[in-house]
């Protein structure tokens, strides 16, 4: 029926796209959680996304709101998520119009810039980790 939930076989349900829906939370533990629901092909993207960002920014907060993983300079100041979307992980640079080069995909907002990932094709890990260093610098966006 339109507008069920799909349920995981582990009983997470998966929003709209095959987004996980998991419960609000600060920490690694619910962004692993998050990570581990990601349906199919965007589970391996998402842990890798989440190994770069913890290679380029160790000291990362980690935090899962709005049914979405936050990345941050400290709770509550977020300067990355990245969410699934039907064909492609969409990975949101809050402060992305700052970085150099910028991120490909803009946004209606001003400030933020996508960079989307689609089945088979590879993260560009230099320039990923790059972006991640530049906006680990940049003054967090409150959440």
């Amino acid at each position: 029926m339109a507008g069920d939930l799909l349920k995981k076989s582990d009983g997470t349900a998966l929003l709209s796209g095959g987004n996980p829906q998991i419960a609000k939370g600060y920490g690694n533990a619910p962004v692993q959680q998050f990570i581990a629901a990601m349906p199919g092909w965007k589970h391996e993207v998402g842990r890798r996304l989440d190994e770069l960002i913890v290679l380029a920014f160790p000291d990362v907060e980690k935090a899962v709101k709005w049914n979405s993983p936050l990345y941050g300079t400290e709770k509550g100041l977020w300067f990355l998520s990245f969410h699934c979307m039907t064909r492609y992980i969409k990975v949101a640079f809050f402060r992305g119009s700052e970085l150099s080069p910028i991120p490909p995909v803009s946004s209606k907002q001003a400030e933020v810039r996508y960079l989307h990932i689609h089945e088979n094709e590879a993260i560009e890990e230099t320039q990923f980790l790059e972006w991640i260093s530049q906006a680990s610098r940049l003054p967090g966006v409150k959440m």
